[in-house]
């Protein structure tokens, strides 16, 4: 077990016996459930592999794409698969907090007094699916910000614990972009990851006309339980980091941003701002979570870049000479990675 063998360059202690078993038992699981979700899910093979990614980062997903590409089919498959709760929150101009959060009721209680009770909102549950996010209006999408970054709920002063593990993942629509509120910054900031999702091939989508135009979709079958996911989340954390993946990770967020000395000539002109350090932490969480589900015992550089531009896309703002040039912060994000070598 090479990759076990921890170098003076490694910050961390190295791996346990009975973590690096717990790896290899990871990366098993991490098989099964693929085998799982391809008996429903056609290709989006690369959409999997972010999603769980920042499962096990403990981390949120923010998924792009058309209508039509099974964006809540694949969620709610996912959290079968791992015998999580799945809610699923359609987003509209008329939804308000208290639609998601939940409220307080007035009920009878045994002694026939009337006193309030919590009744929960689909927020309490582990992996819950904000459709169309941008479709509500900014009090809404500040209480679903404070349940992302706090795992917990504020109802008329009262305080309430969301259920471990807890994920959102949220779609937008990149068309019908009429009547939407766009995300602020410091919201997309809470998103570890932008995946984006794209049309099948040809074979791809003659082979989902077949499968889904036919008898009922097959049941999945449970991979892994709650309490196994956050014991697999908490390996991810002790995951060992070379110093140099440290330095490389700080190092490439600080060239997305124009007014940095590192940054390339080309890119001031088409960017307005650049990444924060969150990146930089989500950067590493993302790195550690694809190396355990690789079955490698520590970080390395690959793991950083297959990880960055899905990382860095949405917290890179690129400037009006860049929507002339039809340049996407995915095409100078995947540039910056290409071009930059430690």
């Amino acid at each position: 077990m090479p990759d076990a063998v921890v170098n003076s360059e490694v910050s961390e202690t190295a791996l346990s016996d009975n973590d690096v078993q717990a790896i290899n038992a990871l990366q098993s699981a991490y098989a099964a459930l693929k085998q799982e979700l391809a008996k429903v899910i056609v290709g989006q093979c690369g959409v999997i592999d972010q999603l769980v990614i920042c499962l096990f980062a403990r981390r949120h997903a923010l998924l792009m794409g058309v209508p039509g590409l099974a964006k809540t089919l694949l969620v709610s498959k996912l959290a079968q698969t791992l015998s999580l709760q799945f809610s699923r929150i359609q987003f509209t101009p008329d939804l308000m907090p208290m639609d998601i959060t939940g409220t307080d009721i007035l009920q009878d209680n045994p002694q026939g007094r009337r006193e309030f009770h919590f009744i929960q909102g689909p927020v309490f549950a582990n992996i819950v699916l904000a459709d169309e996010i941008n479709r509500a209006p900014p009090k809404t999408q500040a209480a679903m910000l404070e349940a992302m970054q706090e795992q917990r709920v504020t109802v008329v002063g009262k305080t309430f614990e969301l259920p471990s593990p807890f994920m959102v993942l949220a779609t937008q629509n990149p068309v019908e972009q009429e009547g939407t509120y766009p995300l602020p910054e410091a919201q997309l900031d809470r998103f570890m990851s932008l995946i984006e999702l794209d049309y099948p091939s040809e074979a791809e989508e003659i082979e989902i006309a077949r499968s889904t135009t036919g008898g009922q979709l097959p049941e999945l079958a449970h991979v892994l339980t709650g309490q196994k996911i956050m014991d697999y989340q908490a390996l991810v954390r002790r995951v060992p980091v070379p110093e140099h993946i440290y330095v490389y990770a700080a190092q490439l967020v600080r060239r997305t941003r124009p007014r940095d000395p590192s940054a390339p000539a080309w890119l001031p002109p088409l960017v307005a701002w650049g990444a924060g350090p969150r990146a930089v932490q989500n950067l590493i969480l993302g790195a550690k979570s694809r190396a355990a589900l690789m079955g490698s015992y520590m970080v390395r550089l690959e793991d950083v870049q297959a990880v960055a531009p899905s990382v860095l896309t949405h917290r890179v703002i690129t400037t009006f000479a860049a929507q002339a040039e039809q340049m996407t912060a995915r095409e100078i994000a995947e540039r910056l990675v290409r071009e930059f070598h430690p």
